[in-house]
Order: structure tokens, then C-alpha cells, then sequence
């Protein structure tokens, strides 16, 4: 069975638990086949959890920290260490692909969860993969994954949004701009293959705000 492919900030966190472990192993004097023993874990499982190969459940850290008798937040550090429940605002859904470019936004559907690296920053309220290329020039590109905070309008002049145009779930990510004393606002693409749009508001609305993205890696 092939591995599940793993987003950059994935690895990170993997990374993070797989030192958190092996420091606390080393400490407590204890071997991979004993945490296995103790846990209930298979042997297969702690390997991949300590050579960073599988993100670790947190079904499995829970029964990790009881065992060796530690909190939640010394294995991973996405765990409040005041509580020890999990950050639940640092999983963000990933709802589909929306077009950079002249393509479709997907159906609403959770395809899987991405983590969020800035606890304490505000939080997107869902995550979509892009496809195409209109966005290049603001480094957005085919493939990434930009998180998106829920929205019907923008912030600012000039800010990336994400759009649907004529309530047909065309889906596109693009700069908004207006002109004071202008009825029409513009969507312009970073990526001098694309037009910019001109449309009244009664024309397209927007779903949601760009918070940034990020590459995903694939193993």
C-alpha cells in the first residue's frame, strides 16, 4: 500500500514528534520494542512514528504520553501545554480546487485536512488547491495550497480574493480592485495571459480572502 503523501508543514510536525520521542526514550531509558509493548503499538508503528515515516494519531500519542507518563504536549507540540487538548483550529479543512485561472471551484466537500503553522495568528476557516497558472506572478502556482478565510467581501483595495462569478462555481482566485466613482470592480490576474475582468458586484461574489499557501512536497 502506497504512504500517504505529506505536506511540507505535515513533515515538520512529524519531525518534531519523532525528536520529541526518541529524547524521551532516551531519558526514561527505554527501547522501541518496550514503548511497543507498553503501548499496545506495533513495532512497525513506533518505527515510522521515530524515523519520521507516518504522522502519529492522536489516538496513538494519547496512549504513548499514558504510558510513559508524560503530557500530550511533550510528544507533539500542536497540543495545548496548559490542557493538553488539541489545537483543533490548526487542522484546516481542504475543500477542493479552485480555478487560478478559467476552470470550476469544486464541490464543498472536505477532501483532507492541512495544518495551519501560526497557532496564535488568526485562522483561515478552509484550505483549496489551486489549479492553473493566473496567479504566477504572486507566487501562486498550480498545485499549491492557499488558505482562505471565509468572506463576502474584501479587506482592502487590491487584496487576493476568491471569487465566483455569476453563481455558476467558477471559481477563480484573483486581485480585487475598484476605482472610487466606478460601479464596476476589476479581478486582475498576476499572469499577463489572463484579461482582467471588469464586473458590477451583482456580477460575482466573493467566499472567501487569501491568508496565504504553501507547496505541498510529495514523497
Amino acid at each position: 500500500m502506497a504512504r500517504k503523501k505529506y505536506t511540507e508543514v505535515e513533515k515538520d510536525l512529524m519531525k518534531g514528534i519523532a525528536k520529541n520521542l526518541r529524547m524521551i526514550l532516551t531519558r526514561k531509558g527505554l527501547s522501541q520494542k518496550e514503548l511497543a509493548e507498553g503501548t499496545e503499538l506495533s513495532t512497525s508503528v513506533i518505527s515510522d512514528y521515530l524515523n519520521e515515516k507516518t504522522l502519529a494519531t492522536p489516538g496513538s500519542i494519547q496512549k504513548i504520553a499514558d504510558f510513559l507518563k508524560v503530557s500530550k504536549s511533550e510528544i507533539d507540540p500542536t497540543f495545548k501545554s496548559n490542557s493538553d487538548q488539541l489545537y483543533t483550529f490548526n487542522k484546516i479543512p481542504l475543500v477542493g480546487t479552485i480555478c487560478a485561472g478559467e476552470g470550476l471551484l469544486a464541490e464543498q466537500n472536505i477532501e483532507d485536512y492541512v495544518y495551519y503553522p501560526f497557532p496564535n495568528k488568526k485562522q483561515p476557516d478552509f484550505a483549496l488547491r489551486v489549479k492553473g497558472d493566473s496567479m504566477i506572478g504572486a507566487g501562486i502556482e498550480s498545485g499549491d495550497i492557499v488558505y482562505i478565510k471565509a468572506a463576502n467581501w474584501a479587506e482592502y483595495n487590491g487584496q487576493i480574493v476568491a471569487a465566483l462569478i455569476n453563481d455558476c462555481e467558477e471559481g477563480m482566485l484573483k486581485r480585487i480592485k475598484w476605482t472610487e466613482g466606478s460601479a464596476a470592480m476589476q479581478l486582475i490576474p498576476e499572469n499577463d495571459k489572463y484579461e482582467i475582468k471588469e464586473l458590477h458586484p451583482s456580477e460575482f461574489k466573493i467566499c472567501g480572502i487569501y491568508m496565504g499557501h504553501f507547496k505541498p512536497v510529495e514523497e
